[in-house]
């Protein structure tokens, strides 16, 4: 046979476009064409696949005018995935393979030039967006992509760790397989890995109960929060344990968040089911957190969806870049448009700011004098935009312990325990509207806040007299909601507005 088609998958953002593999052998000049929209990784495949099958021991067509069509060939292509299922569709077309057998299996992988099968990125993305579209496809992956892929439920993953393997499982009936009994093939079974506790937890922080309070707050109903504080006040050590408040990944939440770091291969199975917490350095660009490239991919507000983003030396990212998370702080997603393509990657992330009072650190603090002048802290201050910090529900001063109280003072709080009763109020919100507080918009705000006539009394009287925004007006009522979970209150009263309120003082007014 002549003609053969073999199935594939390409991937644009977490979408896996289908992509049929034609590959056509015509006498004539022997050559080795490659068309359908390929980007410079696909066409290289020409080599490998060359090299690949004659170090395997099985003949290349070089009598052959050989030509692979990816199709569609509207629909960009790039990365090594498809040199499997090039490589299978030049051995079913010179009838080394059985064609017949292929129409219900799909092929990824990158060849290396012996014939070994080298992983993929975003083999993890593609099963899931197959689960998703309800389609039961049989998946040929290499080795650690035939592991990422198997965690989605139901998934029919087979892996290969040779092309000799894909040779030997396909061959036409009567056919010789002398090497059949050292055969990689296999099907994976389900994967159910457990996270890996981090180690980090709540008691190694003393005292800060204010700061624990607050960050409790947040992860009941998924806020935002800006920690304000002198050097070594505990502002990361209190981030790097948020974490541990929040109840564990569902399995579907688990799944976009490993597809995410599948797509740029950073995918570990070590903590699978496990809530990322992403601290880009202060120079990363706006690229860098929020998504970008030809082809496009996520960037580090993606990688934390479901998790958290730690963005400790807050004023210190580039003005562009902090902007950039405007509209993913309200909406939930980023959408990454380019020339060529668009993307649209879920960015459903906690923000944990942290920041100095001002240039040198320390005002405000008993450690040291602030030098800065009022013009300074001003200036420092201001790099964050009014409408960018209209968006972060909870401002925090992290006032540093005195030594004696540091050395003496007894273990705080476990986040086991914290970690129930934000469950319990997670819990309780999901029950009510569905959806955790920090995501109720418009009418659902309304009706599920259910605040008492003088609770929203004290909420007006506090915006008009601080000055407050709409939105400012709208978040400080979705913190009270969330303080009135934490109390089990099913509605919410004054001391709830009230608490809230300290929540959301001026920038300056909280450092002085």
């Amino acid at each position: 046979m002549s003609l053969a088609v073999v199935h594939s998958r390409a991937l644009v953002g977490l979408t896996a476009h289908p992509v049929s593999v034609e590959v056509h052998l015509a006498n004539g000049l022997p050559s080795f064409t490659l068309v359908g929209l390929a980007d410079v990784e696909v066409k290289e495949a020409r080599e490998r696949v060359r090299s690949a099958l004659q170090n395997s021991g099985l003949e290349f067509p070089h009598n052959k005018r050989i030509t692979v069509n990816l199709a569609p060939a509207d629909l960009p292509k790039e990365s090594g995935r498809f040199d499997l299922a090039i490589a299978v569709g030049i051995l079913a077309a010179t009838g080394v393979i059985d064609a017949s057998q292929l129409a219900h299996y799909e092929f990824a992988g990158e060849l290396s030039l012996s014939g070994a099968l080298r992983p993929v990125r975003g083999a993890l993305a593609a099963s899931m967006d197959l689960h998703q579209r309800g389609q039961q496809v049989r998946q040929v992956l290499p080795p650690g992509s035939a592991e990422e892929a198997a965690l989605v439920p139901d998934a029919e993953v087979y892996r290969a760790e040779h092309l000799l393997d894909v040779v030997q499982h396909f061959a036409p009936a009567g056919a010789s397989t002398e090497d059949a009994a050292r055969s990689q093939w296999s099907r994976v079974p389900p994967q159910t890995q457990r996270p890996d506790e981090d180690g980090l937890d709540m008691r190694d922080v003393k005292g800060q109960a204010a700061c624990k309070r607050a960050l409790e707050i947040a992860a009941s109903g998924g806020h935002n929060v800006l920690m304000l504080g002198s050097p070594g006040a505990g502002k990361s050590m209190l981030a790097q344990r948020f974490a541990g408040l929040l109840p564990p990944l569902q399995v579907a939440q688990a799944l976009e968040n490993a597809a995410l770091h599948s797509l740029v291969g950073r995918f570990d199975a070590r903590h699978w089911g496990q809530r990322t917490t992403l601290a880009p350095h202060h120079t990363a660009s706006a690229v860098a957190l929020v998504g970008g490239g030809s082809p496009p991919k996520p960037g580090a507000i993606s990688l934390a969806h479901h998790g958290i983003l730690f963005l400790d030396e807050f004023p210190e990212f580039p003005r562009a870049a902090l902007e950039a998370l405007r509209e993913p702080l309200e909406t939930g997603h980023i959408t990454i448009a380019r020339a060529a393509q668009q993307a649209s990657f879920p960015a459903r992330f906690t923000l944990i700011a942290a920041m100095n009072p001002c240039p040198c650190g320390f005002r405000g603090s008993r450690q040291r004098a602030c030098r800065c002048t009022p013009d300074q802290v001003s200036r420092y201050q201001s790099r964050i935009s009014g409408p960018l910090l209209d968006r972060i529900d909870l401002h925090i001063e992290v006032t540093p312990l005195p030594a004696d109280e540091l050395l003496t003072a007894p273990p705080g709080e476990p986040s086991a325990t914290i970690r129930e009763r934000v469950a319990a109020a997670r819990a309780m919100a999901l029950a009510r509207q569905g959806t955790p507080n920090q995501q109720l918009q418009g009418q659902a705000l309304d009706t599920h806040a259910q605040a008492e006539p003088a609770a929203l009394q004290l909420l007006q009287n506090a915006a008009a007299k601080l000055g407050w925004s709409a939105r400012g007006v709208h978040r400080a009522l979705r913190v009270a909601r969330s303080i009135a979970d934490l109390a089990q209150s099913k509605a919410v009263t004054p001391a709830h507005v009230a608490e809230a309120i300290q929540y959301r003082r001026a920038l300056l007014g909280a450092a002085g």
